[in-house]
């Protein structure tokens, strides 16, 4: 069933932002550290209502101890939902549409579950497979072809305006 987003951009809402694991693989990555640490600290002052799935939690089961200890901590604060149904299904249609191919079915199913799951924003460093000029219209295309709305898709550095002062968007 599709998320009726109307609720949600309610001026001063706290925005529903999925963040796939490369997202916590960041704060310890010299090249995305600055970004990705100013994206969980606005986690952390209550500016995004974070969104995690299975996925993400069994991905990070995998990850460097630092990358786990960091997760664990932050996961307090994260709402964990579930692989639906819904979500599979979106994940073959975007697989199907040639969106991404089988290799990368798991990141077509981060922007399933973010889809499906009623989240206004997917955030992830992976720029081959979820942030990228082309691929984001057509995930967008079959959300809106399978009764969705959009998402947007973006690198934490595109959601945090000033990390140097630490303001959000």
């Amino acid at each position: 069933m599709p998320v009726d987003r109307a609720e949600e951009n309610v001026e001063g809402a706290v925005i529903r932002v999925y963040a796939d694991t490369s997202v916590f693989g960041g704060v310890f990555d010299e090249e995305f550290a600055r970004p990705s640490q100013a994206f969980f600290e606005s986690v952390r002052r209550g500016r995004f209502q974070l969104v995690i799935s299975a996925v993400v939690r069994d991905e990070l089961a995998e990850a460097p101890e630092n990358v786990r200890a960091f997760s664990q901590q932050i996961r307090l604060r994260a709402q964990e939902v579930d692989v639906t149904g819904q979500a599979v299904r979106l994940q073959k249609a975007y697989l199907a549409a040639g969106v991404v191919g089988p290799a990368s079915e798991f990141d077509a199913l981060h922007v399933a579950v973010a889809t499906t799951s009623g989240c206004r924003v997917i955030v992830s460093w992976n720029f081959r497979h979820i942030v990228n000029f082309q691929k984001i219209p057509l995930y967008n295309g079959v959300n809106l072809a399978r009764g969705y709305g959009t998402i947007a898709i973006h690198s934490p550095q595109e959601v945090v305006a000033d990390v140097d002062q630490g303001q959000d968007i």
